[in-house]
């Protein structure tokens, strides 16, 4: 199978089942783990946005000029607290009435540990599993994106808002009880929070105190003892037997592929 490659689609199941977009195809990625799996990159990248050849993927998959003028490529979309929206600046205003001034989830997640992040509604659970969470809790409904990410930042004072993807791919995290680490959390940046609710209208950032946690299994035989990282650009063949699939990476037995990396990258599939 052979084809410019895309994110790997998931769903949320016992264990979370993953299929890998190569072109206009899917391919049932648990069906390949405890097998050989060789991928072999092409030496194409096609732009996710314009579809044009580039020679450079920027930003997980764009050309140059797309990484230049897409908003989905801007500075706020790593910092939504940084959103120029209002400021007329924005580089696709109807991109953004789509995606960013719409309702969004602050939420818990215990992936290489507790962290805060966001979330558009309409991405549970997808994001959590594309981070690789083992658990996840919504905290806040929020009625934007730039809503969103103040509430993030207030509460990142006390908790990270990152994945350390090396602790991910070594085991499942320490268990925690997220109900509790929620309640701990809002204690202490409830001074920021309310500053920031009191920006707004009533009902925008609304606390989620009925939520209850969501759970993930991953397709994992065996996690790698020594994490190596495989990388297209430096090494176009990449094999060895697919172990488990975790967030975005395969874990193979030579080291780890993080597949969202190489979006828009024409790869070559042979398994089995």
């Amino acid at each position: 199978m052979i084809g410019s490659i895309k994110k790997l689609q998931s769903e949320h199941a016992t264990p979370v089942h993953y299929q890998l977009p190569i072109g206009d195809e899917l391919l049932d990625m648990n069906a390949l783990i405890g097998q050989p799996i060789a991928l072999h990159y092409e030496g194409e990248i096609h732009c996710v946005s314009c579809g044009r050849k580039t020679s450079k993927s920027f930003a997980q998959g764009h050309c140059y000029p797309c990484f230049r003028s897409k908003a989905e490529c801007d500075m706020c979309i790593m910092k939504p607290e940084t959103c120029h929206f209002d400021a007329g600046t924005c580089r696709e205003p109807d991109w953004a009435m789509e995606h960013c001034m719409q309702p969004h989830t602050v939420y818990l997640a215990n992936s290489s540990g507790v962290k805060v992040g966001i979330t558009r509604g309409s991405q549970i659970p997808t994001r959590w599993i594309d981070q690789g969470a083992s658990a996840a809790l919504p905290i806040f409904r929020v009625n934007t994106r730039y809503q969103s990410g103040l509430v993030e930042v207030a509460i990142g004072k006390h908790v990270s808002d990152r994945t350390d993807w090396r602790k991910l791919l070594k085991g499942p995290p320490q268990e925690v009880d997220l109900l509790a680490k929620r309640d701990e959390l809002l204690a202490l940046a409830q001074d920021d929070i309310d500053a920031i609710r009191e920006q707004f209208d009533e009902g925008d950032i609304t606390p989620v105190s009925d939520a209850e946690v969501v759970t993930f299994d991953y397709p994992v035989n065996a996690y790698p003892a020594k994490i190596k990282s495989h990388n297209f650009d430096k090494t176009p063949d990449v094999s060895g037997e697919l172990l488990g699939i975790k967030g975005q990476y395969l874990i193979l037995d030579s080291g780890v592929l993080n597949i969202r990396k190489f979006t828009g990258y024409k790869i070559r599939v042979d398994a089995g």
